[in-house]
């Protein structure tokens, strides 16, 4: 009996299967033709960039994926050499980092607060924070500048990154402080009845089981920060000691109109590193967006 069972489940499963992929493959099929339409520009900035000027001004990119090839890196040393590139990279990278950091730290605190802790208030004051998500951030932006003006802040570092930590704070609280209240009470209980305090529950608990969430708000983070040329534009300025690459390739755009191509370099090279931070946290991006949005 075992013996002719076990093919007719095979063959169930292998129907299965295959009825699966009839029903759904040309959903696929289109989710993969959007994202082939979608790649395309990019493909094409991507070869350009590889390109030399004369081939860039007289054919199309496509022409370069047939035989003969001829690909320079000269337009990405132009770009680094003679426009400030990689000063501008490097001091993207004093902007991002530590504009990622305070907020996930600042917000991680404030979130553990409104999900396990009991003050007056609570409530109101986090309905004051999630408010504070629909403010436009152009408003703030002449109130904030005139402060660090009188404060000897613009121009400098820290100025730009009180700004992002400021303009970054409600969301990643809204986000942390959601995933942190759909953690199982028992776990934390429990934690408290061995004799641990706040602190130890909130570093030693809390922290490493919201790995995912705390990711997936790096990844917003970071990605804004590097790609932020308003905020940057107005509290840094575009001098060159300080400019972050968003504000050097707005530069670049107005005195390289012929040079187009030096142009897409720059693009890529702005766009190695979030799409490496992507990549490397991406396993924890969905998981935590969809574990923050659930639970009001």
């Amino acid at each position: 009996m075992g013996t002719v069972a076990l093919p007719r489940a095979r063959e169930l499963s292998f129907a299965g299967r295959l009825g699966y992929r009839l029903r759904h493959g040309p959903l696929h099929l289109v989710i993969l033709l959007i994202c082939l339409v979608w790649m395309v520009p990019t493909l094409g900035l991507l070869v350009s960039s590889f390109r030399p000027p004369s081939l860039v001004a007289t054919t199309g990119w496509w022409t370069a994926i047939a035989p003969p090839f001829r690909f320079t890196l000269e337009n990405y040393e132009r770009v680094l050499t003679t426009n400030n590139m990689a000063q501008s990279f490097v001091n993207s990278l004093f902007v991002a980092i530590p504009a990622t950091a305070m907020p996930i730290l600042i917000a991680a605190f404030a979130a553990f607060a409104f999900a396990w802790l009991e003050f007056p208030g609570r409530q109101w004051l986090f309905l004051v924070v999630v408010g504070l998500l629909v403010v436009p951030l152009q408003m703030t932006l002449i109130p904030v500048l005139r402060l660090f003006t009188a404060l000897g802040l613009t121009g400098s570092f820290l100025g730009v990154w009180l700004a992002h930590t400021g303009y970054g704070l409600p969301f990643a609280i809204y986000l942390l402080r959601n995933f942190f209240g759909a953690l199982p009470r028992e776990m934390l209980e429990s934690a408290y009845l061995d004799g641990a305090g706040p602190w130890t529950v909130f570093f030693r608990l809390v922290l490493p089981t919201s790995v995912p969430a705390l990711a997936s708000l790096a990844i917003f983070q970071f990605m804004w920060v590097w790609n932020d040329l308003l905020v940057a534009l107005v509290y840094l300025g575009g001098q060159p000691s300080v400019a972050p690459m968003p504000v050097t390739i707005s530069n670049l755009v107005n005195s390289l109109g012929q040079d187009w191509q030096l142009l897409t370099a720059a693009a890529f090279i702005s766009m190695a590193l979030p799409l490496l931070v992507f990549f490397a946290l991406q396993r924890y991006f969905a998981h935590g967006i969809l574990a923050g949005s659930v639970k009001s």
